[in-house]
């Protein structure tokens, strides 16, 4: 029972985290600002594994398509996932969940499994960006993703190792997250 506990009260903080971090923002011209969500997606999956790290995400998105201001610059609502930039959202579940799937393999395989979420959340936001915006999806990409592509790449690098140091950390006090 306690397990269970730990885990649902860290997906909650996790949760929070994510919110907290899209908040940390640089807007572009492009309408997608430069925040640190991909960051906490990735470490979310990495530390919480699939089910879990997936679970966090989800309610980080049912909250924000309540309302609740949580998603970057302060807004909310289900508006925001059936708009331009609505795909980058949805996409940060399959990103969690792939990553997740990494988390308890070794580094290589893992950054393996992060590349491959980030791969899907871009595919899922430029090709919502683009149907949207009318401009296609490879003008989407070029305009939406491939600028953040390596600022992304780098926070699945850390995120990883980052998640590694807090998991072990917790496991160190007695804390494990998982079986």
């Amino acid at each position: 029972m306690k397990e269970k506990t730990v885990r649902l009260t860290v997906t909650g903080v996790c949760a929070a985290l994510l919110a907290v971090l899209s908040q940390v923002q640089i807007p572009l011209p492009a309408g997608i600002p430069v925040t640190l969500q991909t960051f906490a997606v990735a470490f979310i999956g990495y530390l919480l594994g699939a089910k879990w790290g997936g679970t966090a995400v989800l309610l980080y998105l049912a909250l924000g398509a309540a309302g609740l201001p949580v998603f970057s610059g302060f807004s909310g609502g289900a508006a925001r996932l059936f708009g331009v930039t609505g795909g980058y959202l949805l996409g940060f579940l399959p990103m969690a969940a792939l990553a997740g799937l990494g988390a308890r393999r070794d580094r290589v395989p893992a950054l393996a499994c992060g590349a491959c979420g980030l791969a899907v959340c871009h595919l899922f936001g430029a090709a919502q960006y683009g149907l949207l915006s009318g401009v296609g999806v490879w003008a989407a990409f070029l305009t939406a993703s491939a600028p953040y592509l390596l600022k992304d790449a780098v926070s699945v690098l850390a995120a990883h190792a980052f998640a590694r140091a807090v998991r072990a950390a917790l496991e160190k006090s007695g804390l494990r997250l998982w079986n």
